[in-house]
């Protein structure tokens, strides 16, 4: 039984932290007015008859703050790369002199920084929700294990531990949430 209670812990434990990891990385994908790499990382382009992530045929860079490189290893990829970029739609305008093409990451404005901050809170949430999720189908499981003879001061100890798990990844979300939040509103 002590096997199980430790497997339904260790479950609960590695799909909370999935939560985080993915809220990580839909917290990269907003931009905070600064230009970086990951942003262009939803871009595909035709290569050789085959979509390809753009960073696997070019090297990106942030020479500054407000501008993102893109040095393709081919140079007659340079007008597809650009097509990719105003298809996905991403809200640039890139300019190419001939050897890489040049991204300028425009100002946000403050209507727009407030819509960023709504959504980050919202990929917060989605999160908050997974770790919710994972506490309940690992309660659910505890009571599985004390209808097969589980003892209930282990299941209720247990529950608590679950509980001490979620919100610790509650508090990670929120300070992930106000770190990105804070960035976003700074100009």
């Amino acid at each position: 039984m002590q096997k199980d209670v430790s497997l339904v812990l260790e479950q609960c434990k590695s799909r909370m932290e999935a939560a985080i990891n993915h809220l990580e990385k839909e917290l990269i994908h907003i931009r905070a007015g600064k230009a970086s790499p990951a942003m262009l990382d939803s871009v595909q382009v035709e290569y050789y008859g085959s979509l390809t992530p753009l960073n696997q045929i070019s090297n990106i860079s942030t020479p500054d703050p407000k501008t993102i490189a893109i040095q393709p290893w081919e140079k007659s990829m340079i007008p597809v790369i650009e097509k990719a970029i105003m298809a996905a739609n991403l809200g640039f305008n890139p300019e190419n002199n001939g050897e890489l093409i040049r991204i300028n990451v425009p100002a946000l404005t403050e209507e727009r920084r407030k819509q960023l901050v709504k959504q980050v809170n919202k990929e917060g949430e989605v999160a908050k929700v997974s770790i919710r999720n994972a506490r309940k189908d690992s309660n659910d499981q505890l009571k599985k294990l004390l209808n097969e003879g589980l003892s209930e001061d282990l299941k209720k100890d247990t529950e608590t531990e679950v509980q001490k798990l979620t919100d610790d990844f509650n508090e990670k979300v929120n300070i992930l949430v106000k770190a990105r939040e804070k960035d976003i509103m700074t100009i």
